[in-house]
């Protein structure tokens, strides 16, 4: 056991030798040598823990961002075979399977209709249908957003940080990289081989995170997630969207019997409260049918409720609840978010708005300290809005609409 332990520590000091070899300028053929040398074979998890241990010794996620392309280079001749997708991704409409079957529709967005008008992208009609397939490309955000709502919320759950941090602050990467592109295509029209080089890089981008998906992600998934947990990531996927069609319903026996089980348990009482009693079904109604969003964070950071209004400005999923606020956000604006609950425990505020322009929308998001009767800190309120309704009210309305 102890050789056992010690060959572990060896292993993951190589990998973080490495990743500050590469963070100190070396090339990936100057530390690939050191790295074949030094393994048989890396499993995933180990690539975790290496990214967490040097994350824990002050190295911020942002420099392991940096390095995740380049040492996924290194890594992905490899990563042993007993990391290869398991019989769980092939099971229809089991999270692992939609993912995968998603990322088979990414890479036929690119090879159908990118890369083939990179070569004719001087013409008006190419520039135009390259925009088109673009744009479809656009909607990997959704298939990012169920990795970022659904998937990562867990692995946090056990431990396991440093590779949700890592791989959103790449998906935020790619998802400007695709931004980028699209919104300077139109002076490429003269220029296709910086077109191309822009489109390449992107396209690489994206590939690599595909293979991170189903070669990282994936397998340390399958081997940390229960068959319920599963189940509640596949439940709530609807929440968010899907790339594709036909998504078949994965029931579970086991899942479906305890689920049962608890609802025979769970017999909805009545809550009293300081100027009168509800019921729990009419408390549950009441704040669904308030014309905004409500999320409540508790005095230790921790998603504890949201609300289930029919118009949701942003999605949330059952998944969210155990969160910590810090991993509910990416980590380019995480700082943000900490500061605002900073000054609220401190009681230099009591409460923070913003306001931003979304799809037609103006949406208000106000932050408000909730405390106790003797001003103990207990939490924060998140109120979202769509204000653009109320800003267009003119004169007055006295009378019942007919």
């Amino acid at each position: 056991m102890s050789e056992y332990i010690n060959n572990r520590e060896y292993r993951q000091n190589v990998i973080k030798d490495i990743l500050k070899e590469l963070h100190e300028g070396k090339s990936v053929e100057d530390v690939k040598q050191k790295f074949e040398e030094a393994f048989d074979g890396v499993s995933a998890t180990e690539i975790s823990e290496a990214e967490g241990a040097l994350i824990a010794q002050g190295l911020p996620v942002e420099e392991v961002q940096k390095l995740c392309d380049v040492h996924a280079a290194v890594f992905k001749g490899s990563i042993q075979e007993i990391h290869q997708p398991t019989d769980a991704t092939e099971i229809p409409g089991h999270p692992a399977n939609i993912l995968k079957r998603e990322n088979r529709a990414i890479e036929r967005i690119i090879e159908k209709k990118i890369k083939p008008l990179l070569d004719t992208a001087q013409s008006g009609e190419s520039i135009e249908l390259l925009k088109e397939g673009l744009d479809e490309l656009g909607k990997i955000d959704i298939h990012y957003s169920k990795k970022e709502n659904l998937f990562f919320p867990f692995m946090e759950k056990y431990g396991i940080t440093a590779p949700p941090k890592v791989m959103w602050g790449v998906d935020d990467e790619i998802r400007d990289q695709l931004k980028e592109v699209k919104l300077e295509l139109p002076q490429y029209a003269n220029d296709v081989e910086t077109l191309r080089e822009k489109v390449d890089a992107l396209i690489l981008r994206v590939n690599e995170m595909i293979f991170k998906e189903e070669n990282i992600l994936i397998p340390m998934l399958l081997e940390t997630l229960t068959v319920d947990e599963w189940k509640q990531i596949a439940d709530d996927s609807s929440e968010i969207g899907y790339l594709i069609k036909n998504i078949p319903v994965w029931n579970p026996t086991t899942s479906k019997e305890e689920k049962e089980i608890q609802e025979e348990k769970s017999e909805p009482g009545a809550i009293t409260f300081p100027t009168g009693v509800l019921k729990v079904e009419e408390i549950i109604r009441m704040l669904d049918t308030l014309p905004l969003d409500i999320t409540f964070v508790d005095k230790d950071d921790t998603v504890k409720y949201f609300s289930q209004g029919a118009d949701r400005i942003f999605p949330r999923t059952k998944s969210v609840i155990g969160r910590n606020v810090s991993n509910c956000h990416p980590p380019a604006s995480v700082h943000i978010v900490e500061k605002i609950v900073e000054d609220f425990k401190s009681g230099k505020k009591d409460h923070e708005d913003f306001w931003i322009n979304m799809a037609g929308r103006l949406v208000y998001i106000r932050y408000f300290a909730v405390r106790s009767e003797t001003g103990e800190y207990l939490g924060v309120l998140e109120v979202t809005q769509d204000i653009k309704p109320i800003q267009e009210i003119t004169g007055e309305k006295r009378l019942v609409s007919e």
